[in-house]
C-alpha cells in the first residue's frame, strides 16, 4: 500500500494528486493557482513558508520590477512581473489554507477598489479635464477613505517601506492638512540647519545614537526637499547610486588600462579619473 503524504494542515494529500501530469506553460491564471497548490502540497520548501518568510521576497521581486523598468529591458520585465505575480498568488494560497480569503477575493477587492476610485470612468461623474486633476480627485477619494478608518492619518502608511520612501509618504499625508514647509527654499533652510547639528553634535563627542538621530534629521529634510521639488527622492537616488557606480567603474577600467587596481591607487589618482569621467558624460 502506497504511504499517504502528509499536507501542511495536517490532511493526508491524494496520491493521485502529488502524481498528476506535468502541467504545461499557460495564459490562463488558473493554471498559476494549481501550480502554487501542488507546490504548497508536494514540494518541502514551499510547504514550510509563512507570509513572514515569504514577505522579503515579495520586495525584492518588486525592486526586480523598477530594475528591469530602469534598464529598459522589457523581455525581463515580463518575467520579473511574473514572478511579482507569483508572490500574490503564494500569499493567497496560504491565506486560502488559512480560511482567510483566496486568491479570487483579492482581485475582487482591487476591482472593486479600482472601480469605487473612478468614478468618472465607472459612474456618472464628469471625467478630470487632466491628470493633475485626476490626481486632487484621487487623492480626496482615500481622504475619505481613511477618514472613514480609525486612527490617525499616519497610521496606515507601511513601516516596511523603504526608509527614505516612507519618508516622503508621511509627508505628503501631514502635508494634506496643512502640516508642511511653505515652500522649497524654506526646506533649504532647514537642510542647512540639521547639517550644522551633526556638526556640532560630531565636534562635541557626541555618542554614535546621537549622530544617528542628526544624519535621520538630516535625510528626512532632503527628502523633503525631493517632494517640494517634485522629484522623487528614491527615484533620485536610484538614479545617483547607478551613476556613482557608473563613474567608478571608469575608474577601475583607467587603472586597469595602466596596470593596477583602486586599492593601490591614491586617493589623488582616483580623484583625477572620477572627473574625468564626469567631464566625458557632461559632453
Amino acid at each position: 500500500m502506497e504511504k499517504t503524504r502528509v499536507g501542511l494542515v495536517g490532511k493526508p494529500l491524494p496520491a493521485l494528486y502529488l502524481r498528476m501530469e506535468k502541467p504545461s506553460p499557460s495564459k490562463d491564471i488558473e493554471s498559476l493557482l494549481e501550480i502554487m497548490r501542488r507546490l504548497r502540497a508536494g514540494c518541502p520548501w514551499d510547504r514550510e513558508q509563512t507570509f513572514e518568510t515569504i514577505a522579503p521576497y515579495t520586495i525584492e521581486e518588486a525592486y526586480e520590477v523598477a530594475g528591469a523598468i530602469e534598464d529598459a529591458d522589457w523581455a525581463h520585465l515580463k518575467d520579473e512581473l511574473g514572478d511579482l505575480l507569483f508572490q500574490v498568488v503564494f500569499h493567497a494560497r496560504m491565506a486560502e489554507e488559512r480560511g482567510l480569503f483566496d486568491f479570487g477575493d483579492v482581485v475582487g477587492a482591487i476591482t472593486a477598489k479600482m472601480i469605487a476610485r473612478h468614478p468618472h470612468v465607472f459612474g456618472d461623474k464628469t471625467v478630470p479635464e487632466s491628470a493633475a486633476a485626476q490626481t486632487v480627485a484621487w487623492e480626496e477619494h482615500k481622504r475619505g477613505e481613511r477618514a472613514a478608518k480609525p486612527g490617525g492619518i499616519l497610521d496606515d502608511v507601511p513601516r516596511a517601506l523603504p526608509a527614505l520612501l516612507r519618508a516622503e509618504k508621511l509627508q505628503k499625508r501631514a502635508g494634506s492638512v496643512g502640516f508642511d514647509w511653505e515652500s522649497a527654499p524654506k526646506v533649504v533652510e532647514k537642510i542647512a540647519e540639521e547639517a550644522g547639528e551633526i556638526a556640532e553634535a560630531q565636534a562635541a563627542g557626541a555618542p554614535a545614537h546621537k549622530l544617528e538621530e542628526e544624519v535621520g534629521d538630516l535625510l528626512f529634510a532632503v527628502a523633503n526637499l525631493a517632494r517640494h521639488l517634485k522629484v522623487g527622492p528614491e527615484k533620485a537616488l536610484r538614479a545617483a547610486n547607478a551613476k556613482f557606480v557608473r563613474r567608478f567603474r571608469a575608474i577601475e577600467a583607467g587603472l586597469a588600462a595602466r596596470g593596477t587596481t583602486p586599492a593601490d591607487a591614491s586617493l589623488e589618482e582616483m580623484e583625477a579619473l572620477w572627473v574625468e569621467a564626469k567631464n566625458v558624460e557632461h559632453k
